[in-house]
């Protein structure tokens, strides 16, 4: 199984989609919360190459995007295959 990260915020509608789906799949992620954490944003932004919107999403090395990226690699059919690497 893949290793699965994502960076979320408080009270985020998006960042609860996100990790749902995840959920739902059985997908074990590590949640790296960045309300009120200026450092932990940073990496964020860092990591994913500029993006500073919530959730950003990881899957292994593998920069996802956000929400709306996850869902539409989930109706492509394509990440069960990313997360089962």
């Amino acid at each position: 199984m893949a290793s699965v990260t994502i960076y979320t915020r408080a009270m985020c509608g998006f960042c609860s989609r996100a990790k749902s789906l995840l959920k739902q799949k059985g997908v074990a992620f590590v949640e790296h919360d960045a309300t009120l954490k200026p450092a932990v944003k940073a990496e964020m932004v860092s990591k994913s190459g500029g993006a500073a919107t919530f959730p950003q999403i990881f899957i292994d090395d593998h920069h996802v995007g956000g929400c709306d990226d996850l869902f539409a690699l989930e109706r492509a059919g394509k990440l069960d295959g990313l997360l089962a690497a």
